[in-house]
């Protein structure tokens, strides 16, 4: 993947920010030009993509490849369902267990999986998830929306946490994809994060 690809992706909030913010005209011209597109990934290299731009053998082209956009968000939508397992399961109403089963689709298997985690948490987080859950299941009309809203963000923070020790390039480049946010605390245990991240990441070393 060439530079200029990989730039089209990075999401424009991170050149900068507040005052110092590139607007989107100026953006447009640094991206369309050799020296301008050296100049954004030489500010991202000092910065937020200081690990996906460091030197190295395979560069960045194999990673950016094998995680494009869709398939970090199936990544971050399953650690998210697995993260919420706790909420989830605990959820017994019949019409509230078939929303979340219709929405989630197979991947309300991987929230019951007892064998990937057995979603063993403390009551304050119980309680978190619960309240997220209720909260989107209160929605209406609006639960799906809400319901994957708060499982990416969940699951954008359980990645963050363990690629920042384990894959702190793909830590950068998770990151970059999407806006600067506040991200929620992360819990998962390592174990049953490998069991999804290395799910995902052998489909998308076989696609």
């Amino acid at each position: 993947m060439s530079l200029d690809a990989l730039l089209a992706e990075v999401d424009p909030r991170w050149h900068g920010a507040g005052e110092d913010a590139l607007d989107d005209a100026l953006l447009q011209r640094a991206r369309s030009s050799r020296l301008g597109r050296r100049l954004l990934a030489s500010a991202l290299s000092d910065g937020p993509a200081a690990h996906l731009l460091a030197p190295s053998p395979e560069g960045f082209s194999v990673l950016v490849a094998r995680w494009n956009r869709a398939r970090l968000s199936g990544l971050h939508r399953d650690l998210g369902v697995l993260a919420y397992a706790p909420a989830i399961r605990a959820e017994v109403g019949r019409d509230a267990v078939k929303r979340i089963k219709t929405i989630l689709g197979s991947s309300y298997l991987l929230a019951l999986d007892r064998s990937v985690w057995d979603a063993k948490v403390d009551a304050p987080l119980q309680g978190r998830l619960a309240s997220t859950l209720a909260e989107a299941l209160a929605a209406g009309d609006a639960f799906g929306p809400r319901l994957f809203e708060a499982l990416e963000l969940q699951g954008r923070a359980e990645l963050q946490v363990w690629a920042r020790q384990r894959e702190p390039a793909l830590a950068d480049w998770a990151q970059l994809v999407y806006p600067p946010v506040d991200l929620p605390s992360a819990h998962l245990p390592e174990k049953p994060l490998l069991v999804v991240h290395t799910h995902h990441q052998n489909r998308a070393v076989a696609a």
